[in-house]
């Protein structure tokens, strides 16, 4: 590893005080953006998606629970693969022990693929995971908020990703998105982010951001090319 400058303690403490301001400032603005974020509006949900579960076909409404906020992590597996995406892997490893605290904060957790149940078990129990996981195949869900295209989309390499229209090297994509229920019962589309707006959900990122290598990324083909699959290391 490269080392950096070598300074005294005290050299090391001013430079730190100094960081720590810019942190604090960064801290402040990102408690500003949060509250903007809040108060976005809210669109109602006029479809009825139903999604496939290992309790059997549940909608919108009831992927809710009890709770009256719902996160859902759109999670990279088409119908065709035989494996989930190793990049959402990477997010899903720190799913399982989020969501209890989710929970006591009135907010459920689902991820979705557009892929068949089946699927979605068999990689679930090969990697050892515990949160809910569901299937939007045959509902136009994905589609709707960004995270799968269709084969006409891919053949003429442009898709609506991140709110523009880009090119994708995948039929399916991450992304999150953030659904109310009010007392009557009725769904609402709250937010939704994509790309390196999930990079705050990835607590090894976070720590590896703290560390004198980074993430260490740079030389390599495209950022997350060193991830690979728990059980593939």
């Amino acid at each position: 590893m490269k080392q950096a400058n070598v300074a005294t303690r005290q050299q090391w403490l001013d430079a730190r005080q100094e960081l720590l301001k810019q942190e604090k400032e960064f801290l402040r603005q990102r408690d500003a953006l949060s509250s903007r974020r809040r108060q976005l509006p809210w669109v109602r949900v006029e479809e009825e998606y139903q999604f496939e579960t290992p309790d059997g076909s549940r909608s919108l409404a009831q992927l809710f629970g009890d709770k009256s906020q719902l996160i859902v992590q759109h999670f990279m597996m088409g119908d065709d693969w035989e494996e989930g995406c190793p990049s959402c892997s990477f997010w899903a490893d720190g799913f399982d022990g989020t969501t209890v605290h989710l929970e006591n904060r009135d907010a459920a957790f689902v991820s979705v693929s557009n892929a068949g149940l089946p699927k979605i078990e068999a990689y679930k129990q090969r990697m050892g995971w515990n949160f809910m996981w569901v299937s939007s195949l045959g509902s136009n869900f994905n589609h709707d908020y960004q995270a799968s295209f269709t084969a006409e989309q891919m053949a003429a390499e442009s898709v609506y990703y991140n709110f523009r229209d880009t090119k994708f090297p995948a039929s399916e994509a991450p992304g999150i998105s953030i659904f109310a229920k009010d007392d009557a019962g009725q769904v609402y589309h709250t937010y939704s982010t994509y790309s390196r707006g999930l990079d705050n959900m990835n607590v090894a990122y976070q720590y590896l951001d703290l560390l004198p290598k980074g993430r260490d990324e740079e030389s390599l083909p495209h950022p997350m090319a060193w991830v690979k699959r728990h059980d593939r290391y």
